[in-house]
């Protein structure tokens, strides 16, 4: 029996989503970082690998490159590119590159299931990374890095998310790399149903993401 559970998100305003849109911490080098970055103030880059804005001496596990997300995050928080949800909710995100679509639901899961393996791993994980991703939460106080989790398919599921995606996106745009990113909030209504479907799930498997877990 799994649990998940709506969250009160922090997204982009929806005429900001496309710059402040990112590729994964964890998929670019920091000269990389840095020259996506460049030219979009608003690229959360600058949070996710806040090293890129300052010197190149300084390591990327100095205390000062935690201090500089933090300050990134809350200046674009501070300026509304970036707002808290009104109330905790579900969500369900797309990705579409090419005629290849993948849909999933955005919701917290339980550390006791994790605990418990009732979130099952499949690879080994290094201090030093779980040590970098524990400083980032607990300088911005903000969860900034999704674990992806599999399950099994079901029709009930199927259905639900069908609903859910026939209705307007909270966003809808294309990255510069020709990724298609939509966004969802699930009506309360349909929040027990996904509540249930996963209740009923044996286990639900990390697919990538092991170390933010």
């Amino acid at each position: 029996m799994a649990e998940i559970h709506p969250f009160q998100a922090v997204v982009p305003q929806p005429q900001n989503a496309a710059r402040v849109a990112s590729p994964p911490y964890d998929v670019v080098s920091r000269d990389e970082a840095r020259a996506l970055a460049v030219a979009n103030p608003l690229s959360f880059l600058r949070v996710l690998r806040a090293e890129i804005d300052l010197p190149p001496e300084v390591d990327p596990d100095d205390e000062r490159v935690y201090e500089q997300a933090r300050s990134t995050y809350r200046d674009l928080r501070r300026r509304q590119i970036l707002v808290r949800e009104p109330t905790p909710r579900l969500y369900v995100y797309s990705l579409q590159a090419g005629a290849h679509r993948q849909t999933g639901l955005a919701a917290l899961c339980s550390v006791d299931d994790y605990r418990n393996n009732l979130i099952r791993k499949h690879e080994k994980t290094r201090p030093d990374k779980e040590d970098d991703r524990t400083r980032h939460i607990l300088a911005l106080r903000a969860q900034t890095g999704l674990v992806f989790l599999t399950c099994p398919d079901r029709d009930d599921w199927s259905c639900h998310m069908a609903a859910t995606t026939a209705t307007p996106p909270l966003f809808d745009f294309t990255a510069d790399d020709g990724v298609r990113h939509s966004l969802w909030r699930v009506e309360p209504s349909l929040e027990p149903e996904f509540r249930r479907i996963f209740a009923e799930m044996p286990a639900l498997y990390i697919a990538d993401g092991h170390h933010r877990a």
